[in-house]
């Protein structure tokens, strides 16, 4: 499957950290940046850290319940394949990432049984990290 990178620009109200959090705890390499905003290179993509005021929804998150957890709504992610995000787990494990929810297999058994995990920059954006054994369920119903 080959795609497109997309490009994704979200707010963050403490630059420095969230800086060091996507550059070292994720390990994402920096592309350009400016006095206000940071690019990374985001598994492929660009993903833009720009300084903003607090949003409502970094105050206070919002959630669905998905397979009997509450899951932070808005949140964004990227689909890796099943050894990184083994190695992403730990990785973010070994820095002591605090989870909204930890690391599992959800749909166990089921259509679209998925690894995913949870987690808030520290500028309260919700990141979802997600592998699928079966790619070809990526879409399935």
């Amino acid at each position: 499957m080959s795609l497109q990178p997309f490009h994704l620009a979200i707010p963050v109200y403490d630059l420095p950290a969230a800086r060091a959090f996507y550059g070292k705890v994720f390990g994402l390499a920096e592309g350009r940046s400016a006095e206000h905003w940071v690019d990374f290179n985001f598994y492929g993509h660009q993903l833009v850290i720009h300084e903003h005021p607090k949003t409502a929804s970094q105050e206070h998150a919002h959630t669905n319940a998905v397979d009997g957890h509450e899951v932070p709504v808005p949140h964004f992610g990227i689909v890796l394949n099943w050894e990184q995000w083994e190695a992403l787990a730990e990785r973010l494990r070994a820095f002591n990432t605090s989870f909204v929810i930890e690391p599992y297999i959800r749909f166990k058994g089921q259509v679209g049984e998925q690894a995913t995990m949870f987690l808030l920059d520290p500028c309260g954006n919700a990141l979802e990290f997600k592998a699928f054994k079966d790619i070809n369920q990526l879409f399935a119903s």
